[in-house]
């Protein structure tokens, strides 16, 4: 019978945990590539799995299963690196924060097309209402990791049901096409009825390719009982941004979603030619940081309701 603890009993002294190789061996359980960690740490990676050996040795248990061309996790390693990942997240955005402490700093993240198209016209308000914060812009498609990327605040399009954040509708997101206001005024290929479409080209983009819900060019012209018009006609673009701006130098006709198109619409560089719009599943999303509120970051979400709603009617204007 093993005989019970008590304060006579001595303990065995543990060497303090090697966080060169904890960090090292994080690297490497989020890439599953010694490579691909060796390039984030700017190391050789031999020393990445010297690094790795020695955690290794030191826990006492094996932490990859090595093959030929690949690594793979064990399951002692896949659930030391999800508690690993987890405070090294905590621990960089507190260095972040510490370093930030003179002048206040709001990391946003969303994508290329909203950051170019809605944001950036607008933030110069922001920036007059609130001084002293100063906002970062992070572009991107991909879930966004607020906890181990530092993100205050994101903008999204798409469906909802993203996990681990807050989320709330921002901006509803019609679609409806839009031209340079120059192939409105060709006489030589007219443009009164979607049936003329097929004298131009469409613009596609990869966004709409494959979503329940998100009108593409067949949608369109189906609901508007267009019928002599080839839908796959056109070049197709990776960005609803870049077949915006295909549009406006004049390149054919793309689907505008709503919010996107707003500034282009007011600025006469893109006009409407037709009345119709289709309702859209995906929308905007404000994403909030699952953390205990910032108030530069209430500042900004609230000042994006403002903006948001200013905009909700005025981008679905028609032409004259």
């Amino acid at each position: 019978m093993p005989r019970p603890w008590s304060p006579r009993t001595p303990v065995k002294p543990r060497h303090p945990a090697p966080l060169n190789a904890l960090r090292t061996f994080e690297a490497a359980a989020r890439h599953l590539s010694f490579n691909t960690a060796a390039r984030q740490l700017f190391v050789t990676p031999a020393a990445v799995s010297h690094q790795v050996k020695h955690l290794e040795a030191y826990l006492g248990v094996a932490l990859f299963q090595r093959n030929h061309r690949s690594v793979a996790l064990t399951p002692e390693g896949q659930a030391l690196a999800a508690t690993v990942g987890e405070l090294f997240g905590q621990l960089d955005l507190a260095i972040d924060r510490a370093m930030s402490r003179a002048s206040a700093q709001l990391r946003v993240t969303t994508m290329e097309s909203f950051a170019a198209k809605w944001l950036a016209p607008r933030l110069h308000r922001f920036h007059h209402a609130w001084p002293d914060i100063r906002v970062r812009i992070v572009t991107g498609d991909a879930h966004a990791d607020f906890a181990r990327e530092g993100f205050d605040v994101g903008i999204r399009y798409g469906p909802g049901g993203y996990a681990g954040v807050q989320a709330e509708p921002l901006m509803e997101a019609q679609v409806f096409p839009v031209c340079a206001p120059s192939l409105l005024a060709d006489a030589s290929r007219p443009l009164q009825r979607p049936d003329d479409l097929r004298h131009h080209t469409l613009l596609h983009d990869e966004s709409s390719s494959g979503r329940p819900g998100v009108p593409a060019w067949p949608d369109w012209l189906k609901a508007v009982g267009a019928k002599d018009v080839d839908a796959q006609r056109g070049p197709i673009f990776a960005s609803i941004y870049l077949a915006q701006e295909a549009a406006v130098a004049g390149h054919g006709i793309a689907l505008g979603v709503a919010p996107l198109v707003e500034e282009d619409l007011r600025q006469g560089r893109l006009v409407r030619p037709f009345m119709h719009g289709s309702d859209n599943a995906y929308r905007f999303w404000l994403i909030r940081s699952p953390a205990e509120p910032d108030a530069g970051a209430e500042a900004f979400c609230a000042w994006l309701r403002e903006e948001a709603s200013g905009d909700s009617a005025s981008a679905l204007r028609t032409p004259d």
